[in-house]
């Protein structure tokens, strides 16, 4: 990432749309004095400017140096100020906030019944909205008020507003308890990826466990289930209990549909929840509910209704595209899938800013096994070798595996031996430094390796071999990861029977659709 990019205003000015650009200029034209302010003529500047260069700004002369600092973090907080004036960035929780500052006002005015008014008003709109924080807030400086201004409308007020404030600071308590053990199990899995015997399972059960807080589901809101219902789904991924992962995940959408109104609020949780219910589905291969709940979630994404701003469209464009490349590896349509390359590669670099590096390493393994699917191993190559070079970031180490170990299998089929006895060393000494080198992928490994020494008429038996000791670890709990990155069985059986690969995934399909129909006729 270049020195240009990371420069925080000139981030904030390339992200503003033209109405908020326009908004910015009347805002600050308010005042006549700000006309020709440096402010505002470094603002023009660095609008018009491709990247950002402290020295070509300088030569300009609109500022001195070391003016320049001061300048800059004025100009941040007038288009930050500007911004949080826009009707399009205000929310249920803007308001509330706004009307819990005017409350303050009016109580150091010494208007307390006025204050006490808004407040009512205000804790309401809270509740209705699950906005317990800031309910906690507002009954917080309603004690204040009460203590120093007793109305006598309602006898027992102090004890309503103390009830009041032991129920929402549990209940906060709550939610924080919850919360952090889900981030807790997301950092683990994107640290480590999946349980890999029963000694880490037992590890990951206790630790859940014992920081799962005690609750009652029937006395609990939205947030508090949001939260158990993302921890218990992390548990579960982590212990790769896909169809225990698929209940929470459907618990998570099924609690948006009761509570509507809190798309608008919560639409990053929204749009994760079916990312996470479509991840399941796609792990446990339900390729019918997978085809609707991808079609629900287009539908609701696309409606007019449903939220838009810069962040929600980055995420929309990482799950859509994420889950429309899963479906045609579920349904081995993969020459169709490289439909979507096009696409993909222009959304990251217009969402360059907004989807982290890991989520585009994703977007490179998928697209080179797509290119592996449909024979382009050098395509495959290419896309791999994004990930296996990229040295700036921690990644799952099961993502920077399976890549190099698609990579040697790219290699071999491209016929890209010239360096292949040292790609192989490379390869073992990643993964043994990696503590990652599992059953399946020994024996992936000891068959490259021996498929150089074996005589042409030897290697359809070896294939078999390998298949055939493959076959028993497909349902083993803690080696099927293994086949979650990379089919290698349908590239066995390819070779085996000599039909392509991304064939043999399409026959699977239709023949997993064809049992499905038939139970459902029974």
């Amino acid at each position: 990432m270049t020195k240009e990019e990371k420069d925080n205003l000139f981030l904030l000015i390339k992200s503003l749309t033209k109405s908020e650009k326009r908004q910015f200029k009347l805002y600050v034209g308010r005042l006549g004095g700000n006309a020709d302010s440096k402010f505002l003529n470094l603002f023009n500047l660095l609008d018009k400017a491709t990247t950002y260069n402290e020295k070509e700004i300088l030569k300009t002369g609109l500022v001195k140096k070391q003016q320049l600092a001061n300048v800059k973090a004025h100009l941040y907080k007038q288009i930050l100020i500007s911004l949080k004036l826009n009707p399009f960035h205000q929310n249920i929780r803007s308001q509330i906030r706004e009307q819990l500052d005017f409350a303050s006002i009016l109580y150091h005015k010494g208007l307390y019944k006025q204050s006490l008014k808004v407040l009512d008003k205000s804790k309401e709109i809270a509740f209705n909205h699950e906005e317990k924080n800031l309910a906690y807030e507002i009954v917080e400086l309603e004690k204040i008020i009460e203590s120093q201004y007793i109305t006598r409308s309602i006898s027992n007020r102090a004890d309503t507003l103390i009830a009041e404030a032991e129920r929402l600071s549990k209940l906060n308590v709550l939610a924080s308890k919850l919360s952090n053990l889900s981030l807790q199990l997301y950092s683990i899995i994107l640290k480590s990826g999946y349980v890999k015997n029963d000694s880490e399972k037992k590890e990951i059960s206790t630790y859940f466990y014992n920081q799962l807080p005690k609750l009652d589901i029937q006395t609990i809101g939205f947030r508090e289930k949001l939260w158990l219902y993302n921890a218990n789904l992390w548990y579960n991924f982590l212990i790769q209990d896909f169809t225990a992962c698929y209940k929470y995940s459907k618990k998570w959408v099924d609690l948006f549909n009761e509570y509507p109104q809190m798309i608008s609020l919560n639409p990053v949780s929204f749009l994760k929840g079916n990312q996470y219910l479509l991840e399941a589905l796609f792990f446990i291969r339900d390729h019918k509910r997978y085809e609707a709940a991808l079609q629900n979630f287009e539908f609701k994404t696309s409606d007019k209704s449903f939220p838009k701003d810069d962040n929600i469209e980055g995420l929309s464009f990482l799950y859509l595209k994420t889950n429309r490349l899963n479906l045609y590896f579920m349904q081995g349509r993969f020459s169709e899938g490289l439909h979507e390359v096009a696409g993909i590669l222009k959304g990251l670099d217009r969402f360059k800013n907004r989807i982290d590096e890991h989520h585009v390493m994703v977007f490179y393994y998928k697209i080179a096994s797509l290119y592996f699917g449909v024979g382009n191993y050098k395509l495959c190559v290419f896309y791999l070798d994004k990930i296996i070079s990229n040295k700036s970031l921690s990644m799952r180490e099961d993502l920077m595996c399976f890549s190099r170990v698609l990579n040697l299998f790219a290699h071999y089929e491209a016929g890209l031996d010239y360096n292949f006895d040292a790609l192989l060393r490379e390869t073992y000494k990643f993964l043994i430094k990696m503590d990652e080198l599992n059953e399946v992928q020994n024996e992936m490994i000891n068959f490259i390796k021996s498929l150089q020494d074996l005589y042409p008429q030897n290697i359809k038996k070896a294939f078999i071999d390998l298949h055939t000791k493959l076959k028993q670890f497909e349902n083993d709990p803690y080696e099927r990861r293994a086949f979650l990155y990379l089919d290698i069985i349908s590239w066995l059986e390819s070779r085996i029977h000599n039909i392509p690969v991304d064939q043999v995934i399409r026959n699977k399909y239709l023949a997993e659709i064809e049992i499905s129909n038939k139970k459902m006729a029974n």
